[in-house]
């Protein structure tokens, strides 16, 4: 339990203490990177990623539902 407790805080230290200025700075230096062309492109395809893995995970979901119902109604 004091393994997790101690990852748990190590971990909101480590990202929870992004302010402005940091946030600032990164949006800079990302734009940088991959230039203002770049970017809509990217963010298109992380949606589209982001989109795909949800849809895997409900189809997963209904098809665990429908197991589990087809097992209860062989149950009965």
């Amino acid at each position: 339990m004091c393994y997790l407790h101690y990852l748990y805080y190590s971990k909101r230290y480590i990202m929870g203490n992004l302010g402005f200025q940091e946030l600032l700075i990164i949006g800079v230096v990302i734009l940088v990177m991959f230039g203002g062309r770049k970017i809509p492109e990217f963010m298109r395809g992380l949606g589209k990623g982001i989109r795909e893995f949800n849809d895997a995970k409900n189809n997963v979901k209904k098809e665990i539902e429908e197991g589990i119902k087809e097992k209860d109604e062989k149950a009965s």
